[in-house]
């Protein structure tokens, strides 16, 4: 059976609310369940977080080519040289051209940000549309929800940028602070025991 690393990516990120959402709140896709709100990305946002993940994980090959890549992670080739282009121009990864030539990452994988390859795909991170494009909704200025979302489009933000490519290659802790209010995310952190 094989299996594939870009696979699991999907389920990356988590923000579970089970017990404050209801279905018809959260606008569930097909694939989810009221028990399982997710913060979602888009196939090439998590594909290049896996090809990123990959890299970092890999120190020993100094530089990796688009084919050693696409077989590593079980992606199509084409997919990977996107994925590897606009990486580039985010300035995420460098390469180095030449028959040895290939890609390695800009800087170290603990200075470079999970939030840092999200916007590269996905442009800038919000909870809602209005806290990333003001202007775009009719409702704004009067709607409720828009200072608070803003708040935790900060906070989604923060956390986002306080995971690095170096923790994804670890085991990460989920804390709630809060046990009284579910089982909110409310800090990811590196920890050695696993995900608690």
């Amino acid at each position: 059976m094989k299996s594939s690393l870009a696979a699991g990516g999907c389920a990356l990120i988590r923000l579970f609310q089970s017990d404050i959402l209801k279905e018809d709140e959260i606008g569930l896709t097909s694939n989810q369940s009221p028990e399982n709100p997710m913060f979602r990305l888009n196939k090439l946002t998590d594909y290049a977080v896996v090809v990123m993940q990959y890299v970092a994980s890999h120190p020993e090959e100094p530089l990796h080519t688009a084919r050693g890549l696409a077989a590593a992670t079980e992606l199509p080739v084409p997919t990977v040289v996107k994925i590897l282009k606009e990486l580039l121009d985010h300035r995420l990864l460098v390469s180095h051209r030449g028959v040895k030539g290939g890609y390695a990452p800009a800087r170290l994988p603990s200075q470079i940000s999970l939030a840092e390859i999200i916007e590269a795909f996905e442009g800038s991170i919000g909870f809602t549309e209005c806290a990333t494009a003001p202007g775009r909704c009719e409702l704004e200025g009067r709607c409720n929800v828009q200072d608070t979302s803003a708040i935790i489009g900060r906070a989604l933000q923060q956390a986002l940028g306080n995971i690095t490519l170096s923790d994804l290659t670890a085991r990460l802790g989920v804390r709630s602070s809060r046990p009284d209010r579910g089982n909110i995310v409310l800090s990811i952190t590196p920890d050695s025991r696993g995900v608690q």
